[in-house]
């Protein structure tokens, strides 16, 4: 089988688009999520238009047991991970510190870095024995500034930054390459997750500018997973033009 990219997170923003275009350059997929149906759905629209295989993996990353299981069962023929897009996450609430919800908080640890240490180990273990790889971990602006009301999610994504700076370190004697790719605002189901569902607020988040869509980033991704061998990129931070980090933000 040609080269395998697993995607974590891809029913939805950046890992659907990064199936998307994955799959359009003509790489097989393993697209995990929790929402079956959608993944089952994606995994049909995508062999059918571009003659890819797709391997649909239904699991939350913050069940350990069900990560290990599912990972450790694959198929032989899919066996050979080449490229792990670390994507799953989530931000739940925006509140001052004192005022957070710790539903939220147990919410944002247990899936953006419990379960993004979860899947990462697990394929790390197969690239190890391979002595060859390439994990990308999604991470954000929120890893290099902290932001008012954003505390425990920020918290979390430096959390990816320090972890992905140490898989880097760790799995240096594999040959397996570690890329930290931290977006910045872009107009995905982000906001309105982080709002409960709440599609005005979500809305208000993007208006006055321009910002990234899920396709930039995918782009930007799938150039750091097409480098020759020898190079890697260690980490990359993409903003749209009005935005300089995660406080400076400019809206007409």
């Amino acid at each position: 089988m040609s080269a395998i990219v697993f995607i974590t997170g891809a029913t939805s923003g950046f890992g659907l688009a990064c199936a998307e275009l994955f799959a359009a350059k003509g790489y097989h997929l393993i697209i995990n999520g929790r929402r079956e149906e959608r993944l089952r759905a994606t995994a049909t629209d995508l062999q059918t238009r571009y003659g890819i295989n797709v391997l649909t993996a239904a699991f939350d990353v913050s069940d350990q047991q069900q990560v290990k299981k599912v990972i450790s069962e694959l198929p032989a023929e899919w066996d050979a991970i080449d490229v792990l897009i670390n994507n799953a996450g989530l931000a739940a609430g925006r509140d001052y510190f004192e005022e957070a919800s710790l539903a939220d908080w147990d919410q944002m640890i247990d899936t953006n870095i419990k379960g993004f240490l979860y899947v990462a180990q697990a394929i790390a273990k197969k690239m190890a024995i391979r002595k060859k790889g390439h994990i990308i971990n999604i991470g954000s602006t929120a890893a290099k500034l902290v932001y008012e009301k954003g505390n425990t999610y920020c918290a979390t994504k430096f959390a990816v930054d320090a972890l992905s700076q140490a898989m880097r370190i760790d799995l240096l004697r594999h040959g397996i390459k570690v890329t930290a790719v931290n977006p910045g605002a872009a107009e995905t189901e982000f906001s309105l997750v982080r709002f409960k569902g709440d599609a005005a607020t979500a809305a208000k988040v993007y208006e006055g500018y321009q910002p990234l869509q899920a396709e930039d980033v995918a782009n930007v991704i799938y150039y750091a997973a097409t480098l020759p061998e020898h190079v890697c990129i260690n980490e990359l931070t993409v903003t749209c033009l009005q935005q300089a980090d995660s406080v400076h933000l400019i809206k007409k």
